[in-house]
């Protein structure tokens, strides 16, 4: 009986110490960060991804409202971003928010795609350290001349 000891020791306290978050392996926070280049609100063939955009993850306190934790990264020559995250973050609200743009002429954050809420907690069922961020944009200054027709396969109508 003493020899099966450790065995059940660590059958039950190892998987105990990993859900309570003793130890964990880091969160893999991953998105990209486009310029809208023909100014629609969203992504189309005509998109450009971003090389040395910043951005920012930002967790806050649920019960105050209060910044808890925040990174920064920068996009590479594909326009994605990596970050890891080493705590949980479940009871926090955390959002990826555009910071920066590297390109002065697309240079605008496109409301409601300037940030992505972000899950970064093992308290939910997902058994995967990769989390994913929604894309995020900047819109350019001025669109680019065959944005009509790039639309049109998109079915939007509106004349720029």
């Amino acid at each position: 009986m003493a020899r099966f000891m450790p065995v059940l020791v660590a059958a039950c306290v190892v998987p105990a110490m990993v859900s309570a978050g003793f130890v964990s392996e880091p969160f893999h926070l991953q998105g990209s960060v486009y310029c809208d280049t023909c100014r629609c609100g969203y992504e189309t063939d005509a998109t450009e991804y971003m090389a040395g955009a910043t951005v920012r993850i930002e967790c806050r306190s649920k019960d105050s409202d209060k910044i808890t934790f925040t990174t920064e990264a920068v996009t590479g020559p594909d326009g994605r971003w990596n970050v890891d995250v080493t705590s949980d973050r479940g009871d926090d609200t955390c959002d990826a928010v555009l910071v920066k743009s590297a390109n002065p002429e697309c240079a605008t954050p496109n409301a409601g795609r300037d940030r992505a809420r972000v899950i970064l907690t093992r308290n939910n069922g997902m058994t995967s350290n990769i989390r994913y961020a929604n894309n995020m944009g900047f819109l350019k200054r001025t669109p680019l001349a065959n944005c009509a027709q790039i639309l049109q396969k998109y079915q939007e109508t509106e004349e720029f």
